[in-house]
């Protein structure tokens, strides 16, 4: 039980940058207050002692509020981040180096007994205000986006946003090419994909695919009047100077 707790503590450390010494943990941490004392309310649950078992816990979200059922699983090295409205349900089982984050609820679609809240894999990270409802499990190192609302399963190492969720797709070649160009003038090229549209991102997808193809042809022009005996200027583009960006770019 020692080793469980110290666990629970020295992983803060590689989760929260502000995490400054274990006292600070201790005394500040109302995910890790809620944590210990799931370890005895399930304790107490697992030997039958049910209705001091939900006192417990009950006591627990009142300090902290986080809702975590006695009935509850929950893994090795496990950290809730901020930690205010956290729901799990009471048949929801986590697994080891999981992390939840504020407002995240595991819980169930159905009254009728049995399994009915979700199963996460190790190292699962789940963002603020995420909702992951039903049996459903997420597997080993899975990620879901702040504010998605899961009911099916999710693949190892996927990553899941948006309402309903939905698994996110690897980048296509001409993401990662808008993504250059965009670093290169001094801006996030918005990342939207099919799931998030978005009018002013798409326009600043088309205008960076745009500008690719213009510098494709540019080397392709260059290329064969080198190659037809004529002289190309090849100094280096000039740097802009970008108000509001803070840096030059070129």
């Amino acid at each position: 039980m020692l080793a469980r707790i110290r666990e629970d503590i020295y992983c803060i450390f590689d989760r929260d940058p502000a995490a400054r010494n274990v006292f600070e943990i201790i005394t500040t941490y109302p995910g890790l207050h809620a944590v210990l004392v799931h370890r005895a309310s399930h304790w107490l649950w697992g030997n039958g002692i049910k209705w001091p078992a939900r006192v417990l816990s009950n006591i627990a979200r009142l300090f902290t509020g986080i809702e975590i059922h006695p009935g509850a699983t929950i893994g090795r090295r496990f950290f809730i981040d901020h930690g205010m409205g956290v729901v799990i349900g009471e048949t929801a089982e986590i697994g080891d180096d999981c992390t939840l984050y504020h407002g995240v609820t595991l819980g169930g679609t159905s009254w009728q007994k049995g399994k009915r809240h979700p199963t996460l894999g190790n190292d699962v990270v789940i963002g603020a205000g995420a909702k992951i409802l039903g049996p459903i499990t997420l597997a080993n190192g899975a990620r879901v986006g702040s504010n998605a609302v899961v009911v099916k399963d999710v693949p190892e190492g996927a990553t899941v946003i948006g309402i309903p969720g939905k698994v996110v797709t690897p980048r296509k070649m001409n993401e990662k090419r808008r993504e250059e160009i965009a670093e290169k003038m001094g801006f996030d090229a918005y990342g939207a994909t099919q799931d998030m549209p978005d009018p002013v991102a798409n326009a600043v997808n088309r205008m960076l695919d745009h500008i690719h193809l213009m510098d494709e042809r540019m080397d392709r022009l260059c290329e064969e009047i080198h190659r037809l005996g004529g002289v190309v200027e090849t100094k280096p583009l000039p740097m802009l100077k970008a108000e509001g960006f803070g840096r030059e770019i070129g």
